[in-house]
């Protein structure tokens, strides 16, 4: 990444990452120098071009282990993974680079969910709904006590836009929690929701499965309370719902939910088995477009 290839950009929205823990996990070293260094990098690259927004895509998940606490943006970081820690070493090289000229600002949000092309079915809400539809089972393998804060995608995108249109000195090197503050849910209240929603199925809990330390509940008013443009229009209900229709619609499968197709860290060690991605998670030549057409979400064919 070198300034020549940012210049002349008004802002820089950053979303590029190692998506979640389990990726994160597969191999730490990869993950620092993908979701931290080369996002420092970008972002040193993007001030010295003079680009003046550089709008970084963090995680509440370098909240960690938090318990019951409502946490604002000011509580103290406790990441266990790779993936949270990265983005707590991002959001405090890029702080350090903040002056007159640039405004970097961190936008710390929930855990998404939602529809998408290409569906991601390895984050709660939608892993849970597919899991109810395709196999009957709202299959929990914790013991589902653990808090997550969640946001659909499209209000993700609505808390950008927002941060986009602000007066500077309201976004200037900021963190915002995204999201809605009651939109806090334990995955074991997510798993009743869904078999309120999908006739016929049931809850199931793994055997063994103990609590996941990874548990969090966030405060996101700051957001709105700063920029009023930000009105988020989603629930989880509704995201259920929605889920729920998509997955008729299009036609998912047992297949494809337990698959390769919509898991990510599945998706990457199938990537490099067929030789199409390095260890260093490099695409090999020609591998590219072809897998961006596969990963499309299609209709399913009339009769399948």
């Amino acid at each position: 990444m070198q300034p020549a290839h940012v210049q002349g950009f008004d802002a820089i929205i950053h979303l590029a990452a190692l998506c979640n823990d389990p990726l994160g996990d597969l191999d730490p070293a990869t993950t620092y120098e993908i979701n931290h260094r080369a996002s420092v990098r970008l972002a040193r690259a993007a001030k010295t071009a003079g680009v003046p927004r550089f709008l970084f895509a963090s995680s509440c998940s370098l909240y960690g282990v938090a318990g019951e606490a409502m946490l604002d943006e000011q509580a103290s970081f406790n990441p266990i993974t790779p993936y949270g820690r990265s983005k707590v070493l991002v959001e405090h090289d890029v702080a350090a680079l903040a002056d007159q000229h640039f405004s970097p600002t961190f936008l710390r949000n929930a855990t998404a969910y939602g529809v998408s092309p290409r569906l991601r079915a390895d984050v709660v809400v939608n892993n849970l709904v597919a899991a109810a539809y395709t196999t009957g089972e709202v299959a929990i393998q914790s013991d589902g006590t653990a808090w997550r804060p969640l946001v659909h995608v499209e209000d993700f995108c609505r808390a950008f836009l927002a941060v986009l249109h602000a007066p500077r000195p309201l976004i200037h090197n900021a963190a915002f929690n995204v999201g809605r503050s009651e939109e806090n849910y334990r995955v074991r209240e997510l798993a009743d929701l869904v078999q309120r929603a999908v006739q016929g199925s049931r809850v199931t809990y793994a055997p063994g499965g103990g609590p996941d330390p990874r548990s969090y509940r966030v405060d996101c008013s700051k957001l709105a309370e700063t920029l009023p443009e930000f009105r988020p229009q989603w629930t989880v209900p509704q995201g259920i719902a929605q889920l729920c229709e998509a997955y008729r619609t299009f036609g998912l499968t047992r297949e494809d939910f337990c698959g390769t197709r919509f898991l990510r860290v599945l998706h990457i060690q199938q990537l490099q088995r067929e030789g199409r991605v390095d260890s260093a998670l490099r695409w090999q030549h020609g591998a590219r477009e072809r897998t961006a057409a596969d990963a499309v979400w299609q209709p399913a064919k009339v009769g399948s």
